[in-house]
């Protein structure tokens, strides 16, 4: 099977997944990473104690959830985010005290709201 971009140039880079189809970010790796545990995240400024990113697909209900969680952390200066269009990505900024690595900030962030959500569901499962 051959695979084409929206360029219509051959696509050799792209996976092929299980019945999905085509994946279009060639940067993923060959295998299979769950829908629900993967974000596509652009980094538009880092250095030592500050970064700004923009996490693709995601609006309010996540990015006020994520900044809640990393004001929580006593390494964090600031942490807020920006949607500035209403169908546009949200532009998240972090800056830290002491030059932590603000990404290594966020991904624990992450980790712990996951980790709250998956306590949640297995809560609501129970009932």
């Amino acid at each position: 099977m051959e695979m084409y971009s929206n360029s219509g140039k051959k696509a050799g880079a792209w996976v092929q997944g299980n019945n999905s189809g085509v994946h279009p970010y060639p940067y993923f790796n060959s295998f299979q990473v769950p829908k629900h545990r993967c974000m596509i995240v652009k980094v538009l400024d880092l250095e030592k104690d500050k970064v700004r990113l923009i996490i693709k697909g995601e609006g309010h209900t996540f990015m006020n959830a994520l900044v809640e969680e990393l004001l929580d952390d006593p390494d964090v200066d600031v942490a807020k985010y920006m949607i500035e269009f209403q169908f546009s990505d949200p532009e998240l900024l972090v800056t830290t005290k002491g030059r932590k690595n603000p990404l290594t900030i966020i991904k624990k962030a992450c980790r712990r709201t996951s980790g709250h959500c998956d306590e949640l569901i297995k809560e609501l499962r129970k009932n």
